[in-house]
């Protein structure tokens, strides 16, 4: 990974990997927590060699407390992953979406609360405003999925899954600190791993038995919003506060729109359409926020 690379662009870019996500998960077919769980295995794959060929020595290093918070943030990854897909299965998309961005709203309250970020006027507004953005796209595409009868159960996961995406960002901004990147995510990522394996096993899905596509689709999963995603948001949050990271994150259903309509066929609305510019609008205002006082919050 490029270090010269500005923590906005790379921010930038690891919203779009991440946008593709929705494409990929679109095109399998085998359950969602099969799915997550080999997205994050074939992921560790990727970037565990580098951590263990170049950081070899800082494992040893690693204190019990980071390796903990660590672990803590890769079980709450896997409960992320598991519990939003999982609502797919029980609300409609509109739903489960707009419950599950609501995580900006409990970043900004663990960053004042356990990190001592700031949260200002403006980075307040900038979240709100991202927020009826994304709420807006969401309402854009009710009409196309439908919706269980276990709508409260559903709606209950995806607000579990933007609880647990929560604190996996405060967790990374905390420990990544002092942590290398690839140390890092090697330690979240084997911990989540493990524990979507074991998901998968009480679920009592089949673990090989799957087609070529399937596995190729994992594997994508893996690199695009696995790498050049989930990672390269990481080693962002070194450099960015999380409630700006957090933020941005919601520029995913933009991207996620754009290549539906490129790959999928699937024409965004008028509403979907605004949705997204006021989603730029509040990630354009949180970000001009912080730059404007960054001098007096991390000195960089």
């Amino acid at each position: 990974m490029d270090i010269r690379a500005t923590p906005a662009a790379a921010l930038a870019f690891a919203v779009f990997a991440a946008s593709t996500s929705a494409i990929l998960v679109r095109w399998s077919t085998a359950p969602s927590s099969v799915a997550a769980f080999y997205r994050v295995l074939f992921t560790t794959a990727i970037v565990a060699p580098i951590a263990f060929t170049a950081h070899r020595e800082e494992f040893g290093r690693l204190s019990t407390r980071d390796l903990g918070f660590a672990i803590v943030a890769g079980i709450a990854l896997a409960v992320h992953f598991a519990a939003w897909f999982e609502s797919l299965n029980h609300t409609s998309v509109a739903a489960s979406v707009t419950l599950v961005q609501t995580q900006p709203i409990f970043v900004a309250v663990g960053a004042a609360l356990v990190l001592g970020e700031r949260v200002d006027r403006q980075t307040v507004i900038g979240i709100v405003v991202a927020i009826v953005g994304a709420t807006a796209m969401s309402f854009g595409d009710a009409g196309q999925a439908p919706i269980s009868n276990s709508t409260a159960y559903g709606n209950a996961l995806a607000f579990l899954g933007a609880i647990a995406v929560a604190w996996y960002v405060l967790a990374g901004r905390s420990i990544r600190q002092r942590v290398s990147l690839f140390p890092y995510v090697t330690v979240v990522y084997t911990a989540c791993g493990i524990s979507l394996f074991v998901l998968v096993g009480v679920q009592g899905h089949e673990y090989i038995a799957y087609p070529r596509e399937e596995w190729l689709l994992f594997l994508g999963m893996a690199v695009g919003p696995g790498v050049f995603g989930h990672t390269v948001i990481n080693w962002v949050l070194e450099h960015l506060e999380s409630v700006v990271v957090s933020v941005a994150w919601l520029g995913e259903p933009v991207g996620a729109t754009v290549l539906a309509l490129a790959f999928l066929g699937e024409v965004p609305d008028a509403v979907t359409v605004v949705g997204g510019l006021i989603v730029l609008g509040g990630i354009y205002v949180t970000t001009l926020g912080r730059e404007r006082r960054r001098p007096d919050t991390d000195g960089r």
